[in-house]
């Protein structure tokens, strides 16, 4: 009999982050790779801000605040640019790959009540039954949601599942107003048996070869 697959319909729970994030963010005239290198030594993050058919700004941004922010996934700001409000995504930060230090962020224009679509990580929590082992599939999920409520992860209980078991996208509960665009299919999770390495076979040097090599020594 071949074996047998089952889809778990665990409910799982998905978190979001905060709508608000306040940031200071100045409007900055100057360009290049030598004025942004002088605006990071004194502690602040070269940003540009698009979208919505506006023209791109090009602010500076300060490093501590946003760097705290940016532990987020999907991080919202919400900027005082000239003491007028702007909601905005981060869409890309890039990094010095030695250092990691932040070293350009580009933002898109965000509108209340837009909806965005964007990539959320997948946490897997809970233990499944004793000697299986788990095999994650997908490490996060494409999803539509509100701008201002984007999931922080997906969290997908494995807790008490059996081997050979799968858990798919079109499984994962998702927060009201958030919609899977991933293919329902995905597979995500599985909880298999697991595969022991044979133990390599322990093998003898055969007593007639050691022979020779004993008589050139003497």
């Amino acid at each position: 009999m071949g074996e047998k697959t089952s889809r778990a319909g665990r409910p799982s729970v998905a978190s979001t982050t905060e709508p608000s994030n306040n940031i200071v963010a100045e409007v900055r005239e100057n360009f290049g790779k030598g004025f942004a290198r002088r605006l990071r030594a004194t502690g602040k993050i070269p940003a540009v801000l698009y979208g919505h058919g506006t023209d791109p700004q090009h602010l500076a941004l300060p490093g501590h605040e946003t760097s705290l922010l940016l532990r987020k996934a999907n991080a919202m700001l919400e900027l005082d640019i000239a003491g007028k409000s702007q909601l905005a995504l981060v869409k890309d930060v890039q990094k010095d790959p030695v250092r990691q230090i932040i070293e350009h962020i580009d933002l898109v224009v965000i509108r209340k009540g837009e909806k965005v679509q964007v990539d959320v990580s997948v946490h897997v929590t809970g233990e499944a039954a004793p000697g299986t082992a788990l095999e994650q599939e997908a490490h996060s999920l494409l999803v539509e949601a509100p701008a201002i409520s984007i999931p922080e992860n997906l969290s997908v209980s494995v807790e008490g599942l059996e081997a050979i078991t799968h858990l798919y996208a079109s499984q994962i509960e998702l927060p009201e107003g958030v919609l899977l665009v991933s293919d329902p299919e995905t597979l995500v999770v599985s909880v298999v048996v697991p595969t022991v390495a044979p133990e390599p076979e322990e093998t003898e040097a055969p007593a007639a070869a050691a022979a020779p090599a004993a008589e050139a020594a003497e």
